[in-house]
């Protein structure tokens, strides 16, 4: 065994030379594992809509098809991490690539909502599993002089794949059926077991013995689990209801008795001790804040553009183009940022870039077209996240010792999942709060009869989803169509805000925690660059 630091490379007896384990092809394994994750993330927002036609599923019901997923991933990601620094991170990958996939195939032939939030839930096993393996393999296999370069990368071209989901996605839904979205999994996975098998090295942590902290793993795993099914439940039930208390009183209790938990475990699944640093502080408050944005933004986005917009699903996955190819083209450039400037100046400025992107969509009305209305917020978006996304994986990984990698990168992973996770939940609250009374509203002003309205208040939970039943005539069917797009957007708009004011904060919290160079340094840098005849000039004077 060759040592690496406190790492091991680990080849069998009967393994090919060396050259074999290439970190190029080590970086696509994990930039194509990554990805299944990633696309998951994306494209089934953009089915949502139709899954809840097909399968008749309420707005409820959609919510658990996301949350289900992010559930799991958020709660057991840390012990994914925690076992591919023991158990080997290759092989943990690996077991994480095939569950994610068979569950994927369950998706695909799922016959009800109940069993697609079921399969959707193992998804989140095979992804917890997968996800914290893909960065621990990079920082196993790359050194820290080229680890930023080799992140950013992977960041780009995780990105592309992530945000070309949704276009595919859509073009699947539109043309095949939603359950297309899954099936796509199956090939990529065969690729990327392929290549791990054949061109990754294992690596473990070999100090890394004791028993893993399963009483950590359930706690954490049912205080997420409480705490956002009874933030979900309350938008049906209401924030009193005993059922609704109930389970957030049981969440927060239960993330609670974790935190104790982990600051006596011996071998804890959140090594709290992590956290003295400022840099690694700061930037999973800052993932807290504004993936918590993100999650939310991507949630409610393609139920406008679908139902209240009318856009197609291809159209509606193909608006987030521009994504895709904004931050393919800088995610590498961002990466290798902070070689030369830090991560602190592209945090702040990205996250407020950020900032500027959710408060974008908050302008358009309904209707117009896409070039003045999604795109300006799309394009202003995209630039904040590619600033980001690099400098923020770079800083969490290197704030943390090799040995930890799995553990630094689990933590970070769950932070961001788990901020999406509530925030869906937490948005979807003030989304009804806002959405209820202007429906009421829009609808009384109709003066319909009292048996169309007790059929619209029927619908009440579909959201935008909600039309005029069968039988009532054209011109009242557009009216309340319009009426209910109309609430649709009131609500959309308010928690756009409150996702620019999410990313506001991740920007501040940049700027106080983030340790390394700031904006003055950045500015004598600069001036450092200014060509000679520049400087000759000022010298002159």
């Amino acid at each position: 065994m060759k040592p690496i630091g406190d790492e091991h490379i680990i080849r069998s007896k009967r393994a090919a030379p060396a050259t074999r384990f290439n970190p190029t092809w080590a970086l696509v394994a994990t930039i194509l594992g990554s990805s299944l994750s990633f696309i998951d993330g994306t494209v089934v927002n953009v089915a949502l809509p139709s899954i809840q036609r097909e399968l008749d599923a309420s707005a409820a019901n959609v919510q658990w098809v996301i949350q289900a997923y992010a559930l799991f991933l958020s709660a057991l990601i840390l012990v994914g991490g925690s076992l591919g620094d023991r158990f080997g991170r290759k092989r943990i990958y690996v077991i994480g690539i095939v569950v994610f996939t068979l569950a994927s195939m369950g998706c695909g032939f799922a016959p009800n909502i109940t069993t697609l939030i079921v399969a959707r839930a193992v998804q989140g096993v095979g992804g917890a599993l997968l996800v914290p393996g893909s960065l621990a393999i990079i920082s196993a296999t790359f050194d820290e002089s080229r680890r930023g370069a080799a992140i950013g990368a992977w960041s780009g071209f995780t990105t592309i794949t992530t945000a070309l989901g949704p276009v595919l996605g859509g073009w699947l839904v539109q043309t095949l059926s939603w359950r297309w979205v899954f099936f796509i999994n199956a090939p990529l996975a065969a690729i990327t077991l392929a290549i791990t098998f054949w061109r990754v090295a294992e690596s473990r942590d070999t100090s890394a013995t004791g028993p893993l902290d399963w009483p950590g793993a359930s706690l954490v795993t049912l205080g997420l689990g409480a705490l956002v099914f009874g933030l979900i439940e309350a938008s049906a039930l209401g924030l009193s209801s005993p059922l609704v208390v109930g389970a957030i009183a049981l969440g927060v209790v239960g993330l609670v008795a974790f935190t104790l938990v982990e600051t006596r475990s011996p071998e804890p699944l959140m090594p709290l001790h992590l956290f003295s640093s400022r840099t690694f502080s700061g930037a999973n408050l800052l993932t807290l804040l504004l993936y918590g944005a993100l999650g939310g933004a991507l949630y409610f986005l393609p139920f406008n553009l679908q139902q209240a917009q009318g856009y197609s699903p291809a159209e509606s996955g193909a608006a987030l183009l521009p994504f895709t190819i904004i931050i393919f083209l800088l995610s590498r450039w961002s990466g290798g940022l902070i070689q030369r400037i830090g991560a602190k100046v592209p945090l702040v400025v990205g996250a407020a870039l950020a900032a500027v992107g959710f408060a974008l969509f908050a302008v358009p009305g309904i209707g117009g077209s896409y070039w003045t209305t999604f795109f300006p917020a799309v394009v202003m978006l995209s630039l904040g996240m590619a600033l980001v996304i690099a400098p923020l994986t770079t800083a969490v990984m290197n704030s943390a010792p090799v040995t930890q990698s799995g553990a630094a990168s689990g933590i970070n992973n769950t932070v961001s999942r788990a901020a999406g996770l509530i925030a869906i939940a937490v948005m979807n609250l003030i989304f009804v709060a806002i959405f209820n009374p202007a429906f009421d509203a829009n609808l009384a002003a109709l003066h319909l009869s009292p048996a169309l309205l007790h059929a619209l208040d029927a619908q009440r939970g579909l959201l935008a989803g909600a039309h005029a039943p069968a039988g009532a005539d054209p011109a009242t069917a557009v009216a309340v169509t319009r009426g209910v797009n109309l609430a649709f957007l009131s609500a959309f708009r308010v928690v756009m805000l409150v996702g620019a004011a999410l990313a506001l904060g991740s920007s501040v919290a940049a700027a106080l925690l983030i340790e390394g160079p700031g904006f003055t340094a950045f500015a004598q840098r600069v001036r450092r660059a200014l060509p000679i005849r520049t400087r000759a000039a000022e010298q002159s004077h």
